[in-house]
């Protein structure tokens, strides 16, 4: 078996694995790297959902790059733009040709003799076995699982007739024109499939058995594209990119210091869309504060809209059992459908499922703690890329990359080759990796690694933090240890072959 060698290996070519590449050819000209994607195509995300209407739930201006402006008109972007912006910064930047496709990762196992990963995955449909070393693996395989969504054990569902559908497979051309359709759940998924798929079906109900809170914003920018008219692209996209930013910071620390007063601000506003008859306490008031959970963004209120034109309506309650014509519900009514949307929720995965070993011993990330929220106790030259929960994914694993580039680079100043995030502080005390209530996260949070009481160990989900942590902090902090182990030399490199996408 040939064995590549390359300085960095990047698992994925979604949203975060284009970044890393940027970043690195950026910050680290003299590394070679290439990224290994299990997928046929760039995207990640973006490029495998393909349900009705699938946008973005968090504006353009930050979920973009920091180093490639976002230039359409709408801030809240339809998946089909997206991924179109993920591969065009690619292919401008020449990130296509370092990407394998069809490589599975499966596992890695670290040698502190000879400060390497040794890096296993499965190429193509016939899963031949490939093998590839690398001094630093990064891991931008996003956080959940790619072959199957979340889906409940729901009592009676062979009994129904029509089709049942999970927005993660969602079929190629499938017609529900004309259909009575049932969209389970009152998540980001259920808000986008409701108003899409109510333009052309007969009716869509979405059942939902916990209110969500509700936020619509216009779908453009009105100052974006005022400032994009008037400056330069870059510092037209910077300002933009800032104000959104802070706005989203101000919003996230008044829900938290002031979760009564912005409840009523957001019920408010679903109150001016719906009408005051509309039975908003019922359907659009959950029993948790705002940001407990991730808040749904519908873009020029085109949920509420869809309500009030009878197209599509809401029911909240819990389900009894699937019927031949439908879903019972426990009240004891009967919603009939042709087709039933379970727009129930992702399966989480850790660290895309890689089994990994640092000198012979199993990491369990459960038993780890995260450090600056990319890398873990006591597994070197390791890092992912993993965004905020209250703002936007890119933010962070913008942050991320560059940081990545800056600790490769002070071992190259300083003639180390293994850096390793150690927790000598025993005051530092363990706590969930995140503290959302969403089900999805509850799920599988004891899967995860822990985070710490203090820093570096703490996540702060505040991009304002992070950026004096991550981009202008020590690299060498006291937590991180740098060695290099007495056998450990470059190994030999081949070329890397170059693939175009």
């Amino acid at each position: 078996m040939t064995v590549e060698h390359f300085d960095v290996l990047i698992v994925g070519a979604g949203l975060s694995g284009i970044g890393a590449g940027y970043h690195l050819q950026q910050n680290c000209p003299g590394k070679t790297y290439a990224i290994l994607e299990g997928r046929e195509a760039i995207g990640g995300t973006w490029d495998l959902f393909r349900y009705p209407g699938i946008r973005s739930d968090s504006d353009m201006y930050t979920l973009g790059y920091s180093f490639k402006p976002w230039t359409e008109a709408k801030a809240i972007a339809d998946g089909p733009s997206i991924l179109n912006y993920v591969r065009e910064t690619a292919r401008e930047n020449g990130i296509d040709r370092h990407i394998r496709f069809q490589h599975m990762v499966k596992n890695a196992s670290w040698s502190s003799e000879d400060a390497t990963w040794t890096v296993e995955a499965e190429r193509g449909p016939e899963k031949e076995k490939v093998r590839y070393t690398c001094n630093f693996l990064f891991m931008c395989s996003g956080y959940y699982d790619y072959e199957k969504g979340y889906t409940p054990d729901f009592p009676g569902r062979d009994r129904f007739k029509g089709d049942i559908l999970h927005p993660q497979k969602w079929p190629e051309g499938y017609d529900y024109s004309g259909k009575r359709v049932i969209v389970i759940g009152s998540g980001a998924t259920a808000v986008t499939l409701v108003p899409e798929m109510a333009a052309d079906a007969a009716h869509v109900t979405m059942l939902q058995r916990t209110p969500t809170y509700v936020v619509s914003r216009p779908a453009e920018d009105g100052i974006a594209n005022w400032l994009r008219r008037n400056l330069p692209a870059k510092l037209a996209y910077g300002i933009t990119r800032w104000k959104n930013v802070l706005l989203g910071m101000l919003f996230f620390n008044m829900s938290r210091r002031k979760p009564e007063r912005v409840k009523r601000m957001i019920l408010r506003g679903v109150r001016e869309q719906l009408g005051p008859d509309f039975d908003v306490k019922t359907h659009f008031t959950p029993p948790y504060n705002p940001w407990d959970q991730r808040l749904c963004l519908v873009p020029n209120g085109d949920l509420f809209d869809s309500i009030k034109e009878g197209r599509a309506s809401v029911v909240t309650d819990h389900i009894d059992t699937f019927t031949e014509k439908g879903i019972l519900l426990k009240s004891g009514k009967e919603l009939e459908a042709d087709v039933i949307v379970t727009a129930t929720g992702l399966n989480l995965k850790v660290l895309g499922g890689i089994d990994l070993t640092v000198d012979g011993r199993h990491v369990d990330f459960s038993q780890t703690m995260s450090y600056k929220g990319m890398m873990y106790s006591d597994v070197p030259n390791f890092a992912s890329a993993f965004g905020y929960t209250n703002a936007s994914w890119t933010l962070k694993c913008d942050l991320t990359c560059e940081y990545v580039c800056r600790l490769i680079n002070h071992m190259d100043e300083t003639g180390t080759r293994q850096a390793t995030p150690r927790l000598k502080d025993g005051s530092v005390e363990e706590e969930p990796w995140l503290d959302f209530t969403s089900g999805y996260v509850q799920r599988s949070l004891d899967k995860f690694p822990k985070q710490g009481s203090k820093k570096p160990w703490k996540l702060y989900q505040n991009y304002a933090l992070d950026i004096m942590a991550l981009k202008f902090g020590k690299v060498d902090d006291g937590a991180m240890e740098f060695a290099r182990p007495s056998k450990a030399h470059p190994p030999a490199q081949r070329e890397p072959e170059r693939l175009a996408s």
